[in-house]
């Protein structure tokens, strides 16, 4: 079994409850309201910003050439393209860029990306890679299980268009690909310890989709 479906077998309980969350499921009947919806897209632009930095610490750190260009060209994705989606979002609700950088991260947000970039910087490359991999692969999943049903509201068709889009898959094979080469020579315990961070940041996307629907602040 590839190693990375072993990683997929080991979040199933996971993605059952992503799959289930009240915030896609509003997502495709169109019933989300608009201010959460608002209240999601600011914290994942906030959230895309190091999770950019976190692609650049593990490009640097990566032992093959073409994986160094690949994340360093996620990185650059991660603010150029996927801003141009969110900007789109902001103008809709009004939002300038300067309002958008002076919001708070959220608690949840805060605590995932402290994770991703403490894992990037200080742990083994292999780890890193694992660490990074479910914020593609759970969003394509997502975004493949949200275009079979489809959307009503075209703001939210289109940001589920584009986490379906081939272009998207291809970026999500392209990881995968280098995860499976990643943990191809490592020994079991190093696996397990992929595995470990996989799992870990996979809870934190379940957790990204609660804080984004309770559109969580900070208790005190």
């Amino acid at each position: 079994m590839a190693f990375t479906a072993e990683l997929w077998g080991a979040i199933a309980p996971i993605w059952v409850a992503i799959r289930r969350h009240p915030f896609l499921a509003g997502l495709t009947v169109g019933s989300l309201p608009r201010e959460t919806f608002r209240f999601y897209a600011v914290q994942d632009a906030l959230y895309l910003r190091e999770f950019a930095r976190a692609l650049s610490l593990a490009a640097a750190r990566a032992p093959e050439d073409d994986w160094i260009v690949m994340f360093n060209e996620h990185a650059v994705g991660a603010l150029r393209v996927e801003r141009a989606l969110h900007e789109g979002f902001f103008r809709e609700f009004g939002l300038s860029p300067a309002e958008v950088a002076a919001t708070p991260l959220a608690p949840t947000n805060l605590a995932y990306t402290s994770y991703l970039l403490a894992v990037a910087y200080g742990a083994p490359y292999h780890e890193a890679i694992a660490a990074l991999l479910p914020c593609y692969w759970i969003y394509w999943e997502v975004g493949r299980e949200l275009e079979r049903a489809g959307s009503p509201d075209p703001l939210y068709a289109r940001w589920i268009r584009t986490y379906a889009s081939a272009e998207f898959g291809d970026i999500v094979r392209g990881v995968l690909d280098a995860t499976e080469h990643a943990a191809a020579t490592r020994p079991p315990g190093e696996r397990e310890a992929m595995r470990r961070h996989f799992v870990t940041t996979s809870r934190y996307e379940w957790m990204f989709w609660e804080m984004g629907y309770r559109r969580e602040t900070w208790p005190v």
